[in-house]
């Protein structure tokens, strides 16, 4: 059985990689994509692509050789590396969302504020400080207490609720500081998103132009169709009550949003966005002139 398995999720991670990868690439060479919106796209495509990377290699591994074990340092680093890159999509999502308001319900603004790319670097920098921040804190704080002899846990990477079960000491601080930070994650990034969206429905309806609203449309779709893959997905493992959990349905939405959504956010921008299809037809041109 674990072979078919090893070969979905192989598939799965590999078109994540090229997906991801190819948007970095995409949107660093063509001259029509060096704008605010495409800017926050490159960097939600490396953080989907370092998320996935975390846990895919590992895991694909452990199919190989039969075997579902990780050190305790690679544990760690396995740990830290996903609270970064998980935290940092919230924000980066955010940002995307209100960059999508700017554009849309003040353009005028928008040419002066958020095309200076000190304003998107700064928004970017501070999502991956505070990530970085609260992915050390946590982790040093769960891998300098005491893990007791039994070292096994029903999961298929190292997530931060299923090694506090391996401690021997008290872990209510540790709880209270993820459940802290999980709320203030959440109360400073979704809000955002969906103040930004009803105000940008807002706008696109008293629009007159059937032209325009097509055009906000298509613009906003992509993002919109990200948003609420992500932020649902979260939603059904974290707000659902504790009396609802199972471990097989906890592992098969951890599968997917660790490893099923960074494959889809490059093909539903592609797939959606037309400024990337041709972006990708001139550079496919341009490569295949250079090798014939």
């Amino acid at each position: 059985m674990e072979g078919p398995f090893f070969g979905l999720f192989l598939i799965i991670y590999a078109i994540s990689v090229v997906g991801n990868l190819g948007m970095i690439i995409l949107t660093m060479v063509d001259y029509r994509l060096q704008t605010p919106m495409y800017f926050f796209l490159r960097h939600l495509a490396f953080i989907d692509l370092g998320y996935s990377t975390a846990v895919g290699p590992k895991m694909l591994v452990n199919f190989i050789t039969n075997k579902n074990s990780i050190p305790y340092n690679w544990c760690a680093t396995q740990l830290a590396f996903f609270i970064l890159f998980i935290i940092s999509e919230l924000f980066i999502l955010s940002a995307m969302a209100y960059d999508r308001y700017v554009a849309i319900c003040h353009p005028l603004l928008y040419t002066v504020v958020m095309t200076q790319k000190v304003v998107c670097l700064v928004l970017v920098a501070i999502s991956y400080l505070y990530s970085t921040f609260v992915s050390l804190l946590v982790t040093v704080n769960i891998f300098t207490s005491s893990f007791c002899d039994y070292n096994v846990i029903s999961h298929f990477y190292c997530d931060s609720l299923p090694l506090l079960s391996l401690l021997c000491s008290s872990t209510h601080e540790i709880e209270l500081m993820i459940l802290i930070f999980s709320v203030l994650n959440m109360i400073s990034s979704f809000p955002i998103v969906v103040v930004s969206y009803l105000l940008i429905l807002a706008a696109i309806f008293r629009m007159n132009s059937t032209e325009g609203r097509q055009k906000a449309f298509s613009t906003c779709g992509s993002h919109l169709t990200v948003v609420t893959v992500f932020y649902g997905t979260l939603i059904f493992m974290y707000v659902q009550p504790e009396s609802s959990h199972s471990s097989d349905t906890d592992k098969v939405a951890s599968i997917f949003y660790t490893l099923v959504i960074p494959m889809l956010n490059p093909l539903i921008y592609s797939l959606r966005n037309r400024d990337v299809k041709y972006a990708f037809h001139r550079l496919w041109k341009k490569l295949c002139s250079t090798f014939s």
